[in-house]
């Protein structure tokens, strides 16, 4: 758990994701990137220079086999207040909209309702699970599916919600977690989604695992190219013309 504090802190002054009087709300699901997140938070809280507020929220999706029990438990044992959003959003994507295809519309359904309830909270940040294996997958989710190059940023402002988004796991592999909640026996509340381990995001997880047995440090690697900035070399059609109209001139 000592390194995995040390890289949210890190990340935390990286990116100066967090500040004196935040009132930071944790979505919560139930599985072990958010749990641990939130866990993580409230150590780091003890110790970090900054005095912020944490909130645990949890969206159920309204399947009938989802139990939040271990999560109300979990956070009271952590002594972070927890509000539960009852909705219907399994049933709209399964029954009545039949989507093949659910996960985007879910999740910016799910973006939604947390963003409101935490704005309901009073909270200006919105902390989320995703770590560093998350921001390497869809970065090559981007780039195969969608044809250009893309991740999601640690900090992210919402100027139509007036809240920022914050992902303090960025440097933090998923290896190191599932280390981490089997030591400290973390909570898991298995997710009831139909559509869960049949998406786009697993095939691409699996594709890296299979290419880390020939290239065993991809993932840093691929870190790397997100992060560099300075040698970011594109086709860039207007600065290629320029160049080559300036030597014919």
């Amino acid at each position: 758990m000592k390194q995995i504090l040390g890289k949210l802190r890190k990340a935390a002054t990286d990116f100066n994701m967090i500040q004196d009087g935040d009132k930071i709300a944790v979505g919560v699901s139930g599985g072990k990137d958010s749990n641990l997140l939130l866990k993580a938070l409230k150590m780091y809280q003890r110790f970090a220079n900054e005095k912020f507020e944490l909130f645990a929220i949890t969206i159920d999706m309204g399947f009938e086999n989802y139990d939040p029990t271990p999560l109300i438990k979990y956070c009271e044992e952590l002594g972070v207040p927890h509000k539960i959003v009852h909705t219907q959003i399994g049933e709209i994507l399964f029954e009545v909209r039949k989507e093949k295809n659910p996960c985007s519309l879910c999740a910016n359904m799910r973006r939604g309702i947390l963003h409101d309830t935490a704005k309901e909270l009073g909270c200006n940040k919105v902390a989320l699970g995703h770590h560093l294996n998350d921001a390497i997958e869809t970065f090559l989710l981007s780039m195969f599916y969608e044809g250009r190059l893309n991740t999601f940023s640690p900090v992210t402002y919402l100027s139509r919600k007036d809240i920022y988004l914050i992902r303090p796991f960025v440097y933090v592999y998923e290896k190191e977690i599932i280390g981490a909640c089997n030591k400290f026996n973390i909570p898991v509340v298995k997710n009831p989604c139909p559509a869960n381990g049949e998406t786009k995001r697993q095939y691409i997880k699996d594709l890296i695992k299979q290419i880390e047995h020939d290239i065993p440090f991809v993932k840093d690697n691929i870190l790397g190219a997100i992060m560099n900035t300075e040698q970011l070399n594109i086709w860039d059609k207007d600065r290629i013309q320029k160049i080559c109209g300036s030597k014919t001139t």
